[in-house]
């Protein structure tokens, strides 16, 4: 069931790269050295998939399964499945693990969080799950609505990881309750600065899930790390998410999405490239975006042909602007996928549609298709800065690394 680690290891794009400060240690290997008795003579349920990994490569799965005392008794892949290859809302199918025989419940299929009937077959509930910091991302509501089934009577172990695009960088608007979804189940800002074991613990803190809650910190690790200084491989953590830039980008060109544009789904780079066909003034309109001097970034005008099978898919070259990441630690990436709605749609408001429900999804608002037909973007930014200093103050009490 699971490819090896040659095929999934790739080294973040050059425009991401940077000296490494590592090394890091996963929650998964501090567990199996300092913290065993948290599953030792217990039956576990794993929720994991491909990015789920020891700092040496091997696979969450197999270390647990021949861990002695540890009996794997369940494994629970999230959206894109156990090996992180199915696209994005394919619905996958549960099946057996063939390298252990191991029963795999797919919670991206027609359920989305254990059964009590899953959950009588395991003792504790582990998660080991590479996210990308984004609220967007489904990997951390399958964590979050996963811990809230088991209704504190199990208990729920988080093997923290990297927040890959930096721990100390905030952004975006607080999500509004009445647009909770899959891509967006609690109040949270939209970048959130934290790992996946500080946003349980805050989800749990804030009392938005109730939860018996263990969190395996990670060592060596610190805020400001970008994945590429942690020492650990780049592994894609979905199919289009291949690159530390995409990762940086991806809050922002995410919202693309939601749109009659491509968001570069079927190219060779994802989430850094954005187009249509009617957007035949693509070069003015790089021209405009360049102007505007947005920090760490550079726009580029280009075409691609995108694959069959994607939005938008066609034959003919489709005008694309690229995104180009100059300095990764001045980019902003939600500013910068606000902003290229609103000059695209400022020149193409007879051709540029919403997807409606999915936009207003995704942004956690209503308020952001309002700002860029009325071109009042510059207002919401600055709401959503502060959306973002809010949450910052209301979430360090849950940080666990410097």
């Amino acid at each position: 069931m699971r490819l090896p680690l040659a095929v999934l290891a790739l080294v973040a794009a050059a425009g991401s790269t940077a000296a490494q400060t590592g090394p890091v240690r996963p929650g998964i290997d501090v567990l199996l050295t300092d913290s065993l008795h948290l599953i030792k003579g217990k039956r576990v349920g794993l929720i994991t998939n491909h990015s789920g990994r020891a700092r040496d490569g091997t696979s969450t799965i197999d270390l647990l399964f021949r861990t002695p005392g540890v009996k794997l008794a369940a494994l629970f892949g999230p959206e894109h499945g156990l090996r992180g290859i199915a696209q994005a809302g394919e619905k996958v199918a549960s099946a057996v693990d063939s390298a252990t025989g191991v029963p795999v419940y797919s919670l991206y299929g027609d359920i989305r969080v254990p059964t009590p009937a899953m959950l009588d077959k395991v003792d504790v509930l582990l998660y080991d799950i590479q996210d990308v910091g984004a609220r967007v991302y489904t990997f951390e509501w399958t964590m979050a609505l996963s811990a809230a089934a088991t209704a504190a009577k199990k208990p729920f172990v988080v093997l923290d990881r990297p927040d890959p695009i930096r721990a100390d960088r905030v952004e975006g608007n607080i999500l509004e309750t009445a647009f909770a979804s899959f891509v967006g189940q609690f109040p949270v800002a939209l970048r959130y600065g934290l790992t996946p074991g500080e946003l349980m613990r805050f989800l749990t803190g804030e009392k938005h899930v109730v939860a018996d809650l263990h969190v395996i910190p990670m060592t060596g690790y610190r805020r400001d790390m970008w994945y590429d200084q942690t020492g650990l491989p780049w592994i894609n953590p979905s199919p289009n998410l291949r690159d530390l830039d995409a990762a940086l980008l991806y809050p922002g060109t995410v919202f693309f999405e939601g749109t009659n544009l491509s968001e570069g789904r079927g190219t060779e780079a994802p989430f850094t490239l954005v187009g249509a066909a009617w957007l035949d003034d693509v070069r003015e309109i790089v021209t405009e975006l360049n102007a505007a001097r947005m920090p760490g970034v550079r726009f580029e005008a280009t075409e691609r042909v995108i694959e069959p099978g994607f939005k938008l898919a066609t034959t003919r070259p489709t005008p694309m602007i690229k995104v180009h990441v100059t300095d990764r630690n001045a980019v902003k990436p939600v500013n910068v996928g606000v902003r290229m709605l609103r000059a695209i749609y400022a020149r193409h408001s007879d051709k540029f549609t919403w997807r409606e429900a999915s936009i207003d999804r995704l942004a956690g608002t209503n308020r952001l298709r309002a700002a860029v037909q009325d071109g009042t973007v510059d207002d919401l930014l600055a709401a959503w800065e502060a959306d973002a200093q809010k949450f910052t103050a209301l979430s360090k009490k849950y940080w666990l690394y410097p």
